[in-house]
């Protein structure tokens, strides 16, 4: 279905023909990081409906589904901001029910979220299927972190500086406006631009 033609959705096509020029044949995960409130999630959503207009297969994850239990995460220590960017989420699931068997293609089924953070709890896996061509948009802090950079083909960073400790060290640690593909200003949600790499 044709979208309607707006300044955001008509940049968020030239997006799309940057993410499908690096696309091929195959599944393709794109990822977009970003500080907390920047816009990002709305973006991916986006982002998706715009692939989709182009009759692509497409699904959507959001790093939020994929926390740890507040149990989990005392495992680790003591409720701080480095904690939280340690250890906030479970990427082990993210790998192994999402990324990794998203991979695979064809009948190989996947899972799009695994849990609740409002909630704090564990959500009934929803196993999904696709086409062998296929695109995921995956939205989140931390996502363009080093330990999760070879899981994505294609990045983009939101721009913004960090709003929070837990984002001033990922920040720190490594600014995804460095290494994105792509960077978006989102100043104006309504007319997005390209900003500039850090």
């Amino acid at each position: 279905m044709r979208l309607v033609t707006t300044p955001r959705v008509t940049f968020l096509r030239g997006i799309a023909d940057e993410v499908l020029a690096r696309a091929g044949r195959g599944r393709m995960i794109v990822a977009i990081d970003g500080p907390l409130r920047s816009g990002k999630s709305a973006f991916a959503d986006d982002l998706r409906d715009v692939l989709a207009e182009r009759e692509h297969a497409v699904f959507r994850a959001r790093m939020e589904d994929f926390h740890r239990s507040r149990e989990a995460q005392a495992a680790f220590g003591a409720d701080t901001a480095d904690r939280y960017y340690r250890y906030g989420f479970d990427e082990s699931a993210l790998r192994r029910v999402l990324v990794e068997p998203f991979r695979l293609g064809g009948s190989a089924a996947f899972v799009t979220r695994v849990f609740d953070p409002a909630r704090d709890a564990w959500v009934e896996p929803k196993w999904r299927t696709g086409p062998e061509d296929a695109i995921l948009v995956v939205d989140g802090r931390f996502v363009l972190r080093d330990r999760l950079a070879e899981l994505w083909d294609s990045t983009v960073a939101i721009d913004g500086d960090p709003l929070d400790p837990a984002d001033a060290i990922a920040y720190a640690a490594r600014d995804p406006r460095a290494v994105a593909d792509v960077v978006v200003d989102l100043a104006d949600p309504e007319h997005p631009r390209f900003g500039r790499r850090r």
